[in-house]
């Protein structure tokens, strides 16, 4: 059932290892809703397809945006990029398109800031395009820290302000 007096949403999700970030937004600088959802455990991969149905089902976006993980695209483990296709078929099956981008796709969108950006610096441009975000910036990591968990959700920003270009 689709709203004709709504604006058209756009679901963007980034996978990682500690489960994913989505953001759902409105219009290209407008994000309506996001949030992080960190799974543990042997099943985590099953605990993300639930989750994200359950996201898909709630907002029932026009567009679907993920990471292309296929073998042009970027490599990353093989739970996610199975995850990644199972999300991609869910979609389908409710009639969204989905547009997947690969590291390289993003890092070129942003390429007019001056050179290859790092995520970090990804997510200081990011934060200025959309205020929304500016707290959500992490502080620069150093060599022996992991990477901090609201990364994902300035990658999945990266892949929807791709999408909106």
């Amino acid at each position: 059932m689709t709203n004709d007096n709504r604006s058209a949403l756009v679901l963007s999700i980034y996978l990682n290892t500690r489960g994913f970030a989505f953001i759902v937004f409105e219009g290209r600088l407008s994000p309506y809703d996001w949030g992080i959802r960190e799974m543990r455990g042997p099943r985590k991969a099953n605990g993300c397809l639930l989750r994200i149905s359950q996201i898909i089902d709630r907002y029932a976006p026009d567009v679907l945006l993920t990471q292309d993980t296929s073998e042009q695209g970027t490599r990353r483990a093989r739970w996610i990029s199975k995850l990644n296709g199972s999300i991609a078929e869910l979609a389908k099956d409710r009639g969204i398109p989905v547009f997947a981008y690969s590291r390289a796709q993003v890092r070129a969108a942003f390429d007019e800031h001056g050179g290859l950006p790092t995520k970090q610096i990804l997510a200081e441009l990011i934060a200025k395009e959309i205020p929304a975000f500016e707290q959500y910036v992490p502080p620069p990591r150093k060599p022996w820290m992991s990477e901090d968990r609201r990364m994902g959700l300035f990658d999945a920003a990266a892949l929807a302000l791709v999408f909106f270009r």
